[in-house]
């Protein structure tokens, strides 16, 4: 049996409704607690509501150390020291997020950019030669649950070198202290057709497995990383 696991579930969709990647969260979340059910669960709905965009104030009072900070930096800051916290705090990052223009939804970005910084999620040093940053944090796995209005997104699939998203999570997934990440994809829904009710259950049925695996590591199932 696991220790408890702090799940952070961020919705990135502009829509609150009719929202393929809400719905795929909420049964993400509903297998989780018909296996543990006392594990929390930390919600936040940047689609809903975005954070703010990283701003000169913000950048100028991030590089100043802590105890020399005015007033009005711990302020600029405070915003990002609460969802810095709450990165600390989770075991799973439960990421839901269409692809819109064939990257990060902005509010998505706007999260990361709040996340990512230094001496708080990465380190910085010169001596390190041409690699200067280094993760902080570490041991987190990001489950990430998509959705795509076309196809092919998938490795060796026929959009896949248009796909902005999932590579642009895993190159800052380290910096968010996650050293697995799984995903699920879901497509076709512009088409609205056979492909697209076929793309929606075996995302539902990889759910089901990779949340089966998740809380009984022994299964040994494997899933696309």
């Amino acid at each position: 049996m696991l220790p408890s696991q702090t799940i952070l579930r961020i919705d990135a969709s502009a829509r609150r409704v009719r929202s393929i990647t809400r719905t795929l969260a909420d049964r993400f979340l509903r297998e989780w607690a018909l296996r543990r059910p006392d594990d929390p669960v930390l919600r936040r709905d940047v689609g809903a509501h975005p954070p703010p965009p990283v701003s000169e104030d913000w950048i100028e009072a991030a590089f100043v150390p802590r105890p020399r900070r005015t007033e009005n930096q711990r302020s600029v800051l405070s915003y990002s020291d609460m969802l810095i916290e709450e990165l600390r705090r989770a075991d799973i990052l439960l990421v839901a997020t269409p692809i819109y223009n064939y990257g990060m939804p902005a509010p998505l970005k706007a999260w990361v950019d709040q996340l990512i910084r230094v001496n708080e999620t990465f380190s910085f040093d010169r001596a390190r030669g041409d690699w200067p940053l280094e993760p902080v944090l570490s041991g987190k796995t990001m489950v990430l649950l998509t959705s795509a209005g076309e196809f092919g997104y998938a490795p060796g699939g026929p959009r896949a070198h248009m796909d902005h998203l999932i590579p642009h999570l895993q190159t800052c997934a380290p910096y968010l202290g996650v050293t697995e990440l799984r995903q699920v994809r879901a497509e076709y829904q512009e088409f609205a057709d056979e492909r697209h009710r076929r793309s929606i259950a075996e995302a539902r049925a990889q759910i089901a497995r990779l949340v089966e695996e998740l809380t009984n590591p022994s299964t040994g199932t494997q899933f696309e990383r």
